[in-house]
């Protein structure tokens, strides 16, 4: 009888594994990007039960140290374990990814839509976004976190604002060309409110790349922050991050390369590891790319 119970939920997990297989095996190489992040990220959120030591705590007397049983990666100028501040320093790179991403895309999408159905406003909105763009994003980076401040929430922010007129660009397109479809014309010629036409027919078809420009964005995000932190003008210096490790080692790389080259591979595979998974996405998720490749079978 027990087993009479647990067999329809056997073809449920199997159906839903399918497509997940299904996904590794046309793109092998987007599976083990998958399973880098996920090891990155599970490290992140584990970080403090994964033998780490408190990544702020200094101690001269063991300071370049070579790794050991007691300090894996070995130790910094300061005697701060190396292994405890690359761990505690990816939760650094994956809130800003995170954050920068989805604030990036919310806001994005917002004013994208209302701008594109509000024909009068769409000009003025396009022109404030190709005013933004035609801003290095680093350089208008570096001087909001210098007017206000480095803090984490700066930072998000700083690098948050550069990346939304290439949404709202991405977006602006997919609405136009959805508009003009006669099942939008269909749904407007009987009445069909429009916060209803816009969250049943048009959103829909913003979700597929917004999900792969999410994931450039948050690896961008990623190498701005490393970028800021190692310039000085990203996270504060008593938050450990790779761009801080980075910065505060390069005195050092003659004779200890290790405490810049560690965190700059950690750094380096994430990224890839996020923009590969996004190129995968991109052919699954472009119908034009799927027909040609033949799809998910």
């Amino acid at each position: 009888m027990a087993r009479a119970q647990t067999l329809p939920e056997e073809p449920v997990r199997a159906a839903r594994r399918a497509p997940v297989l299904a996904f590794v095996r046309r793109y092998p190489v987007a599976g083990l990007a998958a399973l880098i992040l996920g090891l990155i990220v599970l490290a992140a959120l584990l970080a403090p039960v994964l033998w780490t030591v408190d990544p702020k705590a200094l101690a001269p007397t063991q300071r370049m140290r070579m790794p050991s049983a007691a300090h894996w990666f070995g130790t910094d100028q300061f005697g701060r374990d190396v292994w405890s501040r690359v761990v505690y320093g990816a939760q650094v790179s994956l809130i800003v990814a995170l954050a920068v991403a989805t604030i990036s895309v919310i806001a994005g999408t917002l004013i994208a839509v209302v701008s594109t159905y509000i024909r009068w406003l769409d000009g003025l909105v396009m022109r404030i976004m190709d005013g933004l763009m035609a801003i290095p994003g680093i350089l208008l980076a570096i001087a909001l976190v210098s007017l206000s401040g480095a803090s984490r929430l700066t930072v998000i922010m700083a690098i948050t604002i550069p990346e939304i007129p290439r949404v709202v660009r991405l977006v602006r397109s997919v609405v136009l060309s959805v508009r003009e479809e006669p099942y939008v014309e269909a749904a407007i010629s009987v009445g069909t409110p429009l916060p209803q036409l816009l969250w049943r027919h048009v959103l829909p078809n913003c979700v597929p790349p917004l999900i792969v420009q999410a994931t450039y964005i948050a690896a961008s995000a990623m190498l701005t922050e490393a970028i800021l932190s190692f310039l000085g003008a990203g996270t504060p210096p008593e938050f450990p991050s790779w761009g801080n490790m980075m910065a505060e080692g390069r005195t050092f790389f003659p004779i200890a390369p290790r405490i810049v080259l560690i965190p700059g591979v950690a750094l380096a595979l994430t990224i890839l590891a996020v923009n590969v998974l996004g190129d995968a996405l991109r052919d699954r998720l472009d119908p034009k790319l799927a027909k040609r490749t033949g799809g998910l079978r």
